[in-house]
């Protein structure tokens, strides 16, 4: 019997998720039963993958610097990847403006609905968090992304997952340094992190191995956690706008990959399909970065000269279906409560968005820290942040959702054209969790 595919496991999992939340809602304290029994399995699932980004990233990249020959194929690559991931999101956030200005959802917004979700959100703790943050964020200087990318103590780094970046800057820094003392010298050091990305990277397998649960747990969580039904259907030609530029997006990445790497764009989506419904599934670019690596490498052919430092930058710089959303969800708010955009005001948007997603951080919910940013860049009365917050934030979480699995495709994208322009796309070799299970059984 043919063995069915884990994308298509994946997918039963989060269908199959989506009906028995929706199901438990009609059920007398159905909901504190998934929250309680449900959850937790989908939360266990999403530490484990957070728990092997940090080694994978050490393994994967110190590996990937040291089989270098030439350290000027680095900086090739270091400059290839910056520049395409500019150029991608302002694609992405060109597309969202183009939509938002033509169709014009905000108009659509009656006052009995803004005075609603004002009332329901405006003094939620979660908007207020993120306004919190925001501010923290754009008191800092222009060059504060550098300095937080220069860790003090690579240890505590290590520690955190939010310190990506910094890990990032110490692991090529330690790489780098490897090489220069030569071969001999670097060998033992080598043959270690050689050994421990083959080590990661089979964790990753067997991670992948109770996806279709994970997903099934988190997607259940989600409906019965999400908000009043009517607000949500006030928003609805807000929602399917952004889904739309997400959309688009995706149409846009599968053209590049057909145009740039003669590679076939179905096959493509398909073989990152398993990364694009964690990513999804998650909210999170950190969490299914692991995922997001292995399936490059293994299954799309990928270098690791290349997807190393690619794919770790992405998840933590290139937010295309982030910034895309900014687009949408500023002009959108502006529209709402009557706030006069000028052609000055959307160039803004663009510049101000495509920053902002450089410091933003990889985890759920960052979007709407950066939306903080590009409003008050334009000029947004600070007196109504918090309502324009509330028009959108009963929709963010599936939104949050949509507009993650378009970063993670992405960062393939992007991984695929750096990796073709310098030499470094080959044949996929896929590696199964049991391919050595013969020997220690």
């Amino acid at each position: 019997m043919k063995k069915i595919a884990l994308h298509w496991k994946i997918l039963i999992g989060m269908l199959l998720g989506i009906v028995f939340g929706g199901a438990m809602t009609y059920v007398g304290g159905g909901k504190e039963f998934v929250v309680n029994w449900i959850n937790p399995l989908g939360t266990i699932f999403v530490k484990l993958l957070k728990l092997i980004a940090i080694p994978l990233i050490l393994a994967s990249l110190i590996k990937g610097i040291s089989d270098l020959k030439d350290i000027s194929k680095f900086r090739n690559i270091g400059f290839r990847t910056i520049a395409t991931y500019i150029i991608t999101t302002v694609i992405a956030i060109t597309i969202g403006l183009v939509l938002v200005n033509l169709f014009k959802p905000g108009d659509g917004i009656s006052e009995e609905t803004i005075k609603r979700l004002t009332d329901t959100y405006a003094n939620d703790s979660g908007v207020q968090s993120k306004l919190a943050q925001a501010s923290v964020q754009k008191q800092s200087g222009p060059l504060q992304f550098l300095i937080d990318m220069v860790p003090d103590n690579a240890f505590a780094a290590m520690s955190n997952n939010g310190l990506m970046l910094q890990v990032i800057f110490f692991t090529i820094f330690f790489g780098i340094s490897m090489l220069l003392i030569g071969e001999k010298a670097s060998k033992p050091l080598k043959d270690f992190f050689d050994a421990l990305n083959d080590v990661v990277l089979k964790m990753v397998d067997l991670i992948m191995l109770t996806a279709p649960v994970a997903v099934f747990a988190l997607l259940a969580n989600v409906v019965v956690t999400s908000s009043d039904p009517d607000l949500l259907i006030a928003l609805l030609r807000y929602s399917i706008l952004v889904v739309v530029g997400l959309f688009i997006m995706v149409i846009v990445y599968s053209l590049i990959v057909a145009v740039v790497t003669k590679r076939n764009p179905f096959w493509f989506l398909k073989q990152i399909s398993p990364a694009q419904l964690l990513a999804f599934s998650t909210s999170s670019s950190a969490a299914t970065l692991p995922v997001t690596m292995e399936r490059v490498e293994e299954h799309i052919g990928v270098d690791k000269e290349v997807s190393s430092f690619v794919l770790p930058v992405g998840a933590t710089i290139n937010m295309d279906g982030t910034s895309l959303y900014q687009g949408v969800a500023a002009v959108f708010i502006s529209q709402a409560l009557g706030h006069e955009l000028a052609l000055a005001d959307q160039l803004t948007i663009v510049i101000t968005a495509l920053l902002a997603s450089i410091g933003s951080a990889a985890v759920p919910g960052a979007g709407m820290v950066m939306l903080v940013i590009v409003l008050e860049a334009i000029g947004f009365p600070p007196d109504k942040l918090a309502v324009g917050l509330a028009l959108i934030f009963a929709v963010d979480r599936p939104l949050d959702m949509c507009r993650t699995t378009v970063n993670v495709t992405g960062d393939a994208t992007v991984s695929m054209l750096v990796a073709k322009a310098v030499g470094k796309l080959g044949k996929p070799k896929v590696k199964n969790w049991d391919d050595h299970y013969d020997e220690v059984k």
